[in-house]
């Protein structure tokens, strides 16, 4: 199942926007000790990857747990492991095809949904007079223009695709939902910062998702039908709806609501993934749902936090303290992907 908007950071909401108090201290100890932890795993090239889980996506969500946190990207005391994470991200890229992941190895579309929204995030925030100074790299393309080509190569893709959708090639003929959404949030957030993505794009993948999601709220994962309760997969698609502003489709109410009417859900192997997204879909739909489950998220993470400050779980420490830090970036909301 698992692979593994944007411009200037001062257009972000200042955190206590909607919550009208400071962000809880519980918030600002457990996201700092994460932080120190990825800070000190990440590689001398500028990775992340553990588990058997690594690529562009697992580097661009430790990237974008920075960019949340409020540091000043450019001279901030993380500065520089967002530039390194930055430059592997678009070092990582085919030339040719635009997919990130595609010049390593990892050519997964998880992976280029994933390192595109991190693009996208970082996109005018993280000056590109500094991403390769004091760099030998060859491959010294800008934030645009690596962005530009990663959304080229997801049109790409989606065009040899017979449902709108995506799926873990970028030459695929089927499609998930799973990797669908991460690569359609890829797309929203590089249009939003104002990328040209093709509105033929996006209407597909919005009706991709449409074709997926049952009157009940659930959202089936590939094939025809297999509808089911995965929180996972509704926050996904309730996300992918709210993000591409079509809050007025039936689809969209019906997720939310089956989100809203059980919000203490299990996910079980998927916990940190569905978390993700969870917390997501419910700010964008409901913002006082999202702050009753949020208090239970930040005890329930604060108490699974290891000593070293990261999370384990069952896809390796990068990418599971990563999913924590970033489900609880809201209580922040710096990124832009998070503006509602």
């Amino acid at each position: 199942m698992f692979f593994l908007a944007i411009g200037n950071v001062s257009s972000a909401q200042f955190p206590t926007t909607e919550m009208g108090e400071a962000v809880p201290r519980d918030v600002r100890e457990t996201y700092e000790k994460g932080l120190r932890y990825l800070a000190s795993s990440q590689s001398e090239n500028g990775d992340w990857g553990s588990g058997g889980y690594g690529g562009p996506g697992v580097t661009g969500m430790a990237v974008m747990t920075f960019l949340a946190s409020g540091e000043d990207p450019n001279f901030g005391i993380y500065s520089g492991n967002i530039r390194r994470g930055l430059r592997s991200i678009i070092e990582s890229q085919d030339a040719k095809t635009g997919i990130l992941g595609g010049a390593s190895g990892h050519s997964s579309m998880y992976n280029h949904g994933f390192a595109m929204l991190s693009l996208a995030e970082a996109y005018g925030a993280v000056d590109d007079r500094m991403l390769w100074q004091g760099t030998a790299s060859t491959n010294k393309r800008s934030l645009g223009e690596s962005l530009e080509l990663a959304v080229r190569g997801a049109v790409t893709s989606q065009k040899k695709n017979r449902y709108g959708g995506w799926r873990y090639g970028p030459d695929a003929k089927d499609a998930d939902t799973s990797v669908s959404g991460a690569v359609m949030v890829g797309l929203l957030a590089a249009r939003n910062a104002g990328i040209e993505v093709p509105d033929e794009a996006i209407d597909r993948g919005v009706a991709y998702f449409k074709s997926m999601t049952s009157s009940s709220g659930q959202v089936a994962y590939a094939g025809l039908g297999g509808f089911d309760d995965s929180p996972a997969r509704i926050s996904i698609g309730c996300l992918v709806y709210a993000v591409a502003r079509r809050k007025d489709m039936p689809e969209f109410k019906a997720t939310l609501s089956s989100l809203t009417s059980r919000l203490q859900q299990d996910a079980g192997h998927y916990q940190r993934y569905a978390q993700y997204y969870q917390a997501q879909a419910l700010f964008q739909g409901d913002v006082e749902a999202w702050q009753k489950w949020n208090q239970e998220l930040i005890r329930e993470l604060k108490a699974a936090q290891a000593e070293d400050g990261s999370f384990q779980g069952n896809f390796g420490p990068a990418v599971d303290t990563s999913l924590a830090l970033l489900s609880m970036a809201l209580n922040f909301r710096f990124l832009p992907i998070y503006e509602r």
